[in-house]
């Protein structure tokens, strides 16, 4: 079985409504955490666009790429290790696309899945882009978690 390079794939269900969920998911660089969901500073960055501050690991710019109320909302953003570019433009060569759909299983049960894509399109060497995506792969089963008992305890 071939292991993809380019795309991470999670979900997850969560005991909560879809409402809940949805109001988690939909704030910028909700994931950006270090093992607990955390209150971020958020500065508009211009159309679409917030720079994310995390008192850990630093700011991140993040841009809104489509939303479809309570279903699917997309976000850019780079989680290399250079802070010039964590800030630097959001486009496809310098950023990876999170896709969040959310999908009511019933009226208190919610999944989330979270699609990471675009590793191999970033501007980065092969041991680089393979260091992003190892680390967002086990990143995301953490944040899935955080995201299942933040909206589970109702505080997203």
């Amino acid at each position: 079985m071939k292991t993809s390079t380019d795309r991470i794939e999670r979900e997850t269900e969560i005991a909560a409504p879809r409402a809940r969920v949805w109001e988690l998911v939909t704030a910028p660089g909700w994931w950006i955490n270090d093992g607990e969901l955390t209150e971020h500073r958020i500065e508009p960055d211009g159309p679409g666009r917030v720079v994310v501050h995390d008192p850990v690991h630093g700011a991140f710019a993040v841009r809104t790429v489509a939303e479809d109320p309570q279903e699917y909302v997309a976000f850019r953003w780079y989680s290399g290790d250079s802070d010039a570019r964590r800030r630097a433009a959001l486009d496809a060569a310098s950023s990876t696309l999170v896709e969040f759909h959310v999908t009511a299983v019933s009226a208190a049960t919610t999944r989330l899945r979270v699609v990471e894509s675009g590793f191999d399109a970033l501007d980065e060497d092969a041991s680089a882009r393979r260091a992003m995506l190892d680390a967002n792969t086990e990143g995301w089963v953490v944040e899935l978690d955080l995201a299942r008992s933040g909206a589970e305890g109702g505080a997203p």
